[in-house]
C-alpha cells in the first residue's frame, strides 16, 4: 500500500528537500505542500493524507494549533511534528494536540522513511525513553501535583493490571522490559497495551504516555 503524505513548513527549500528524498521510496507519495497551518487543515480536509508532517513555527496559524484541528477532524491521519532542538519548547505541547511524535529537522534520509512508515501503521515515532525525557523537561507544563484536579474518569475503565501496564509504558519501557518486570509474556503485554489505548481513546505510547503524565499514575523524576 503506498502511504501518501502532505508536508507542511514555511520555507519551501525545506519541502522540496523532503519531497525529493520521499519521491526517492517506493510506496510514499508526497500528494500536497502546504506553507502555514490554514492551508495544511484545508489540504488535509481535500486529500486525507495517512500523514502530515508538521512543522512548528509558522506565520498565521502555527504547527500547534493546526495539528490540534487535523487530528481532532480527520483522526485517521497521523501528525508528526517537525522541530529544530531534539527537546523544543513547543513538542510537548505538539503531542498533547495529537501528534504521533516529532522528529527532528535534520533527521537522515532512511529514518525520515522509516517514522513515516511506523506512524502509519499506527505506532508512536518517539522512542518511549525520549518520550519520558521529553516529559521530564518539560515537567513544568504538567499539573500541580498537589491541585485538586480530578483524574481523568476514563481511568475507571481500566483494570488494574493494565492501570499497572500503563505505569510501565510512561516509565519508558518497552513490551518486553514490561513483561519481565511483571512476569508476563511479550504476547500478554502487547494485548494489555491494545485495551489501555482504546479504553482512553489514545492514538498510541505517545499519548498514553501524555495521559498517564497528567492524571499522576506517575511523576517526572
Amino acid at each position: 500500500m503506498t502511504i501518501t503524505v502532505l508536508l507542511v513548513d514555511d520555507q519551501e527549500l525545506l519541502r522540496s528537500g523532503f519531497r525529493m528524498v520521499l519521491d526517492a521510496h517506493d510506496g510514499i507519495e508526497v500528494v500536497g505542500e502546504a506553507s502555514n497551518g490554514d492551508d495544511a487543515i484545508r489540504k488535509t480536509g481535500e486529500l486525507l493524507p495517512d500523514v502530515v508532517i508538521m512543522d512548528v513555527r509558522m506565520p498565521g496559524t502555527d504547527g500547534i494549533a493546526a495539528t490540534s484541528a487535523i487530528t481532532e477532524r480527520y483522526p485517521n491521519c497521523r501528525v508528526l511534528i517537525l522541530t529544530t532542538f531534539d527537546l523544543d519548547e513547543h513538542a510537548f505541547a505538539g503531542l498533547r494536540a495529537g501528534a504521533s511524535g516529532f522528529l527532528l529537522k535534520d533527521v537522515p534520509p532512511a529514518e525520515l522513511v522509516s517514522a513515516i512508515r511506523s506512524v502509519a501503521t499506527g505506532d508512536a515515532v518517539v522512542a518511549p525513553r525520549v518520550t519520558r525525557r521529553l516529559l521530564e523537561t518539560f515537567a513544568g507544563h504538567l499539573p500541580d501535583p498537589d491541585s485538586a484536579r480530578d483524574p481523568d474518569t476514563r481511568l475507571a475503565l481500566l483494570t488494574d493490571r493494565e492501570r499497572e501496564v500503563l505505569g510501565q509504558v510512561a516509565l519508558g519501557l518497552s513490551n518486553l522490559e514490561i513483561a519481565a518486570r511483571l512476569s508476563l509474556s511479550e504476547a500478554t503485554v502487547k494485548t494489555h497495551v491494545g485495551r489501555v489505548l482504546a479504553k482512553l481513546q489514545l492514538r498510541d505510547r505517545v499519548q498514553a504516555v501524555v495521559f498517564a503524565y497528567e492524571n499522576r499514575l506517575v511523576r517526572p523524576s
